[in-house]
Protein backbone atom coordinates (compact mmCIF):
# COMPACT_ATOMS: atom_id res chain seq x y z
CA UNK A 1 0.00 0.00 0.00
CA UNK A 2 1.69 3.20 -1.27
CA UNK A 3 0.88 6.00 1.43
CA UNK A 4 0.57 9.52 0.22
CA UNK A 5 3.07 12.42 2.37
CA UNK A 6 1.17 14.24 4.72
CA UNK A 7 0.17 17.67 3.69
CA UNK A 8 0.69 20.68 5.79
CA UNK A 9 -1.64 22.02 8.07
CA UNK A 10 -2.16 26.15 7.83
CA UNK A 11 -3.10 27.07 11.21
CA UNK A 12 -5.26 30.40 11.19
CA UNK A 13 -2.85 33.70 12.18
CA UNK A 14 0.49 32.31 10.87
CA UNK A 15 2.09 33.39 7.61
CA UNK A 16 3.06 31.70 5.11
CA UNK A 17 5.45 32.58 1.93
CA UNK A 18 2.76 30.92 -0.82
CA UNK A 19 4.59 30.13 -4.46
CA UNK A 20 4.54 28.21 -7.44
CA UNK A 21 5.65 27.91 -11.15
CA UNK A 22 4.36 27.44 -14.42
CA UNK A 23 5.38 23.54 -15.91
CA UNK A 24 8.48 23.95 -17.58
CA UNK A 25 8.97 27.18 -16.77
CA UNK A 26 6.54 28.53 -19.93
CA UNK A 27 5.08 31.68 -18.95
CA UNK A 28 1.64 32.12 -18.24
CA UNK A 29 1.09 35.90 -18.75
CA UNK A 30 1.26 36.30 -21.82
CA UNK A 31 -0.93 40.01 -21.83
CA UNK A 32 -2.18 42.44 -19.70
CA UNK A 33 -5.46 40.46 -19.64
CA UNK A 34 -3.46 37.71 -18.12
CA UNK A 35 -2.42 39.82 -15.43
CA UNK A 36 -5.82 41.15 -14.82
CA UNK A 37 -7.32 37.97 -14.55
CA UNK A 38 -5.28 36.99 -12.16
CA UNK A 39 -5.48 39.37 -9.83
CA UNK A 40 -9.09 40.05 -10.51
CA UNK A 41 -8.88 36.00 -8.74
CA UNK A 42 -6.94 36.47 -6.32
CA UNK A 43 -9.79 39.45 -5.19
CA UNK A 44 -12.81 37.26 -5.88
CA UNK A 45 -11.70 33.68 -5.16
CA UNK A 46 -10.82 34.95 -1.40
CA UNK A 47 -14.13 34.42 -0.32
CA UNK A 48 -16.14 31.15 1.34
CA UNK A 49 -18.91 32.30 -1.00
CA UNK A 50 -18.93 31.39 -4.30
CA UNK A 51 -17.54 33.25 -7.24
CA UNK A 52 -19.92 35.19 -9.53
CA UNK A 53 -19.00 37.11 -12.43
CA UNK A 54 -15.94 35.35 -13.05
CA UNK A 55 -16.68 35.62 -16.69
CA UNK A 56 -15.49 38.68 -17.80
CA UNK A 57 -11.78 40.43 -17.59
CA UNK A 58 -10.97 43.58 -15.76
CA UNK A 59 -9.09 45.82 -17.57
CA UNK A 60 -9.29 49.35 -15.35
CA UNK A 61 -7.08 49.91 -12.44
CA UNK A 62 -8.41 48.58 -9.53
CA UNK A 63 -11.63 46.89 -8.75
CA UNK A 64 -13.77 45.22 -5.95
CA UNK A 65 -15.81 48.50 -5.00
CA UNK A 66 -18.30 46.50 -7.36
CA UNK A 67 -19.34 43.90 -4.82
CA UNK A 68 -21.96 45.44 -2.71
CA UNK A 69 -22.41 41.97 -0.58
CA UNK A 70 -20.84 40.98 2.62
CA UNK A 71 -17.63 39.35 2.27
CA UNK A 72 -16.19 36.56 3.95
CA UNK A 73 -12.25 36.18 3.17
CA UNK A 74 -10.60 32.80 3.86
CA UNK A 75 -7.46 34.43 3.46
CA UNK A 76 -5.42 37.66 4.24
CA UNK A 77 -3.32 38.66 1.02
CA UNK A 78 -0.48 40.76 2.87
CA UNK A 79 1.77 41.17 -0.09
CA UNK A 80 1.17 39.57 -4.10
CA UNK A 81 3.77 39.59 -7.03
CA UNK A 82 2.70 37.91 -10.05
CA UNK A 83 5.66 37.27 -12.79
CA UNK A 84 5.87 35.81 -15.88
CA UNK A 85 6.33 32.55 -15.38
CA UNK A 86 5.77 32.25 -11.32
CA UNK A 87 4.02 33.77 -8.14
CA UNK A 88 4.32 34.84 -4.93
CA UNK A 89 1.76 35.20 -1.92
CA UNK A 90 2.39 36.00 1.57
CA UNK A 91 -0.78 35.06 3.12
CA UNK A 92 -2.44 34.32 6.22
CA UNK A 93 -5.17 32.23 7.01
CA UNK A 94 -8.24 33.42 8.86
CA UNK A 95 -9.86 30.18 9.67
CA UNK A 96 -8.98 26.35 9.17
CA UNK A 97 -8.87 25.01 6.00
CA UNK A 98 -9.13 28.43 4.48
CA UNK A 99 -5.58 28.63 2.68
CA UNK A 100 -6.11 25.45 1.07
CA UNK A 101 -9.23 26.48 -0.54
CA UNK A 102 -8.27 29.85 -1.54
CA UNK A 103 -5.06 28.32 -2.94
CA UNK A 104 -7.31 25.70 -4.29
CA UNK A 105 -9.90 27.71 -6.65
CA UNK A 106 -7.08 30.34 -7.43
CA UNK A 107 -5.03 28.05 -9.00
CA UNK A 108 -7.98 25.71 -10.45
CA UNK A 109 -9.93 29.20 -11.73
CA UNK A 110 -6.47 30.69 -13.56
CA UNK A 111 -5.62 27.14 -14.86
CA UNK A 112 -9.44 27.08 -16.40
CA UNK A 113 -9.28 30.69 -17.89
CA UNK A 114 -5.23 30.10 -19.18
CA UNK A 115 -6.20 26.92 -21.05
CA UNK A 116 -9.64 28.06 -22.58
CA UNK A 117 -7.85 31.14 -24.00
CA UNK A 118 -5.09 29.80 -25.23
CA UNK A 119 -6.63 26.61 -26.25
CA UNK A 120 -4.68 24.00 -24.34
CA UNK A 121 -5.25 21.02 -21.85
CA UNK A 122 -3.41 19.36 -18.97
CA UNK A 123 -1.52 21.27 -15.67
CA UNK A 124 -0.86 24.69 -15.99
CA UNK A 125 1.92 24.55 -12.48
CA UNK A 126 4.47 22.17 -11.24
CA UNK A 127 2.36 20.74 -9.07
CA UNK A 128 1.51 21.73 -5.41
CA UNK A 129 2.19 25.42 -4.87
CA UNK A 130 4.86 25.82 -2.32
CA UNK A 131 4.78 26.91 1.10
CA UNK A 132 6.89 28.01 4.42
CA UNK A 133 5.56 29.30 7.38
CA UNK A 134 7.35 32.84 8.52
CA UNK A 135 8.39 31.97 12.05
CA UNK A 136 10.99 34.50 12.32
CA UNK A 137 10.98 38.27 13.01
CA UNK A 138 13.81 38.53 10.57
CA UNK A 139 12.46 36.34 7.97
CA UNK A 140 9.24 38.86 7.98
CA UNK A 141 11.49 41.90 7.53
CA UNK A 142 13.08 40.82 4.81
CA UNK A 143 10.22 38.83 2.78
CA UNK A 144 8.00 41.51 1.63
CA UNK A 145 11.01 42.78 0.27
CA UNK A 146 12.14 40.31 -1.36
CA UNK A 147 8.91 39.61 -2.94
CA UNK A 148 8.15 42.94 -4.38
CA UNK A 149 11.87 42.93 -5.52
CA UNK A 150 10.88 40.18 -7.66
CA UNK A 151 10.47 41.87 -11.25
CA UNK A 152 14.40 43.59 -10.91
CA UNK A 153 14.51 40.17 -12.37
CA UNK A 154 13.17 41.02 -15.25
CA UNK A 155 15.49 44.21 -16.06
CA UNK A 156 17.97 44.41 -13.51
CA UNK A 157 19.06 40.64 -12.66
CA UNK A 158 22.25 41.62 -10.99
CA UNK A 159 19.90 42.95 -8.05
CA UNK A 160 20.11 39.00 -6.52
CA UNK A 161 23.90 38.90 -6.51
CA UNK A 162 24.53 42.13 -4.86
CA UNK A 163 26.23 44.04 -8.18
CA UNK A 164 23.37 46.16 -8.96
CA UNK A 165 24.73 49.11 -10.35
CA UNK A 166 21.70 51.82 -10.72
CA UNK A 167 19.96 51.33 -7.64
CA UNK A 168 17.66 54.45 -8.42
CA UNK A 169 16.97 53.07 -11.86
CA UNK A 170 15.95 49.77 -10.63
CA UNK A 171 13.57 51.74 -8.11
CA UNK A 172 11.87 53.46 -10.84
CA UNK A 173 11.53 50.55 -12.73
CA UNK A 174 9.64 48.83 -9.72
CA UNK A 175 7.43 51.59 -9.93
CA UNK A 176 6.35 51.20 -13.48
CA UNK A 177 5.83 47.26 -12.91
CA UNK A 178 1.62 47.14 -11.56
CA UNK A 179 1.65 43.23 -11.44
CA UNK A 180 2.31 43.20 -7.28
CA UNK A 181 1.35 45.05 -4.41
CA UNK A 182 3.96 47.48 -3.95
CA UNK A 183 2.69 50.23 -5.59
CA UNK A 184 -0.42 50.51 -3.32
CA UNK A 185 2.58 49.69 -0.17
CA UNK A 186 3.90 53.13 -1.28
CA UNK A 187 0.98 54.81 -1.61
CA UNK A 188 0.07 54.93 -4.88
CA UNK A 189 -3.03 53.58 -5.84
CA UNK A 190 -3.07 50.27 -8.01
CA UNK A 191 -5.02 47.46 -6.52
CA UNK A 192 -5.84 48.62 -3.38
CA UNK A 193 -8.77 46.02 -2.56
CA UNK A 194 -6.65 42.97 -3.18
CA UNK A 195 -4.06 43.33 -0.15
CA UNK A 196 -4.84 43.65 4.09
CA UNK A 197 -1.76 46.22 4.54
CA UNK A 198 -2.42 47.46 7.67
CA UNK A 199 -0.39 44.77 9.61
CA UNK A 200 2.77 45.57 7.75
CA UNK A 201 2.02 49.20 6.78
CA UNK A 202 2.31 49.21 10.99
CA UNK A 203 5.38 47.26 11.24
CA UNK A 204 6.99 49.44 8.70
CA UNK A 205 5.88 52.78 9.64
CA UNK A 206 4.02 53.93 6.73
CA UNK A 207 4.25 54.14 3.12
CA UNK A 208 7.19 56.37 3.19
CA UNK A 209 9.37 54.40 5.23
CA UNK A 210 9.00 51.25 3.17
CA UNK A 211 10.05 52.31 0.20
CA UNK A 212 13.08 53.91 1.94
CA UNK A 213 13.85 50.55 3.61
CA UNK A 214 13.24 48.75 0.58
CA UNK A 215 15.86 50.30 -1.47
CA UNK A 216 18.24 50.46 2.08
CA UNK A 217 18.24 46.31 1.95
CA UNK A 218 18.52 46.44 -2.07
CA UNK A 219 21.52 48.81 -1.75
CA UNK A 220 22.98 46.48 1.43
CA UNK A 221 22.38 42.80 -0.33
CA UNK A 222 25.16 40.87 -1.25
CA UNK A 223 24.86 37.56 -2.70
CA UNK A 224 25.84 35.79 0.53
CA UNK A 225 22.96 37.60 2.72
CA UNK A 226 20.68 37.08 -0.22
CA UNK A 227 21.05 32.90 0.33
CA UNK A 228 20.80 33.43 3.61
CA UNK A 229 17.35 34.98 3.44
CA UNK A 230 16.16 32.77 0.67
CA UNK A 231 16.47 28.96 1.80
CA UNK A 232 14.03 27.58 -0.79
CA UNK A 233 14.04 29.70 -4.19
CA UNK A 234 14.39 29.29 -8.06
Amino acid sequence: MTHMPKREKFVPGCLYHIYNRAVEKRSIFLDNSDYLRAIHNLFEFNNETPATNSGYLFNTIGFGNQYTTQRKPLVDILVFCLMPNHFHLLLKPRREGGLELFMRKFGAGYANYFNLKYKRSGALFEGRYKSILIEKESHLIHLPFYIHLNPLDLSFPSWRTGHLKNHQQAMSYLESYRWSSYLDYIGKHNFPSVTQRNYLMEFFNGPANYKQEMESWLKSQSAETMKDVLIEHY
